[in-house]
């Protein structure tokens, strides 16, 4: 995405991504911070519930049936993950143990009533949906919300209602309610992750506030999970813009010292495919099975979620005004 003007693309050394920090990152499809040294002391990753939803599922014939003959017979899948956001996808016992969270869950119960399984692959967030055009991966998962936009290029199966919200640090005077307005936003600073729906809202926002004869607002944008909760308790950003269940699920943890400031837009979140993908058809009926045996609902109670439930899934819903 095009860098224009104050905005600012931070990058930070590999091994960050190693330190226990998924506690308070939170930051679905975001990114994060600038220095290996930047992780907030005593920060410790948030365990995993450990009830298993998943175990119980099996396979659906009808529903395998829609799968292409060549995938039936292959019986794996390529799945592109972002991971390291709870409560969507995150490493709660370090990156040498498995993922956990509720994206995790969410995909292998739909390929189990798909009878596939499969194979994961840890991805930047913005270098995933790309690569399903590529055909790196067979199907995408971040927390990627369904936008005008991005339906040109891909295609989407939902699985939940999220959405954009904003955080600041606890304590901070610097916004007290909810933010209906981005002129609201005007002069300060803001951290997002890259490629994300809150970078593209930002960007095509900017102007706002020289109409309102307002300073304009600042973007640091980062390219990976994790220090972005240390630049808003060191003060080089004032506000977080990201998705609504990450926000609320980061204010919930104590370590992290920061409020939820609320739901600015709502937004469909969907299993991503290349465009015209033939997947999407058995996607949306393994998400269905999911939702009319319970599953479904034992996996958002799971994670906390159950206010982002959705009553059907869907293939290329337009995007929520």
């Amino acid at each position: 995405m095009n860098r224009r003007g104050n905005r600012t693309r931070l990058r930070i050394a590999a091994a960050l991504v190693l330190l226990p920090l998924t506690a308070l990152t939170a930051l679905t499809a975001c990114g994060s911070g600038d220095t290996a040294d930047t992780a907030p002391a005593g920060a410790q990753a948030s365990p995993a519930p450990s009830d298993d939803p998943v175990a119980a599922v099996r396979k659906v014939d009808s529903v395998a049936a829609l799968l292409p003959a060549d995938v039936r017979k292959a019986g794996t899948l390529r799945i592109g993950s972002s991971i390291g956001f709870p409560p969507g996808a995150y490493y709660p016992n370090g990156q040498d143990k498995p993922p956990a969270g509720q994206d995790i869950d969410l995909a292998d119960a739909a390929a189990k009533v798909l009878g596939v399984k499969l194979k994961w692959q840890d991805a930047s967030f913005e270098t995933i949906l790309p690569a399903l055009g590529s055909g790196k991966y067979d199907v995408g998962t971040g927390n990627f919300g369904v936008t005008t936009e991005r339906l040109k290029t891909v295609d989407f199966v939902t699985y939940i209602n999220d959405g954009q919200g904003f955080a600041v640090k606890k304590g901070s005077t610097t916004l007290k309610k909810k933010v209906t307005d981005l002129t609201q936003l005007c002069g300060l600073t803001i951290g997002t992750g890259a490629g994300t729906t809150f970078e593209a809202t930002l960007d095509a926002q900017k102007g706002v506030c020289a109409k309102a004869g307002k300073k304009p607002y600042d973007v640091k944008v980062y390219s990976e999970n994790g220090a972005v909760v240390t630049a808003l308790q060191q003060g080089r950003i004032d506000v977080v813009m990201s998705t609504i269940n990450g926000l609320r699920y980061q204010a919930s943890q104590a370590a992290s010292q920061t409020t939820f400031l609320g739901e600015y837009h709502r937004l469909d979140v969907g299993f991503a495919f290349k465009k015209g993908s033939p997947l999407t058809k058995a996607f949306q009926a393994a998400v269905n099975e999911l939702i009319k045996d319970g599953t479904y609902t034992r996996i958002l109670r799971k994670w906390g979620t159950g206010a982002s439930a959705i009553e059907t899934s869907r293939i290329n819903p337009p995007e929520h005004a």
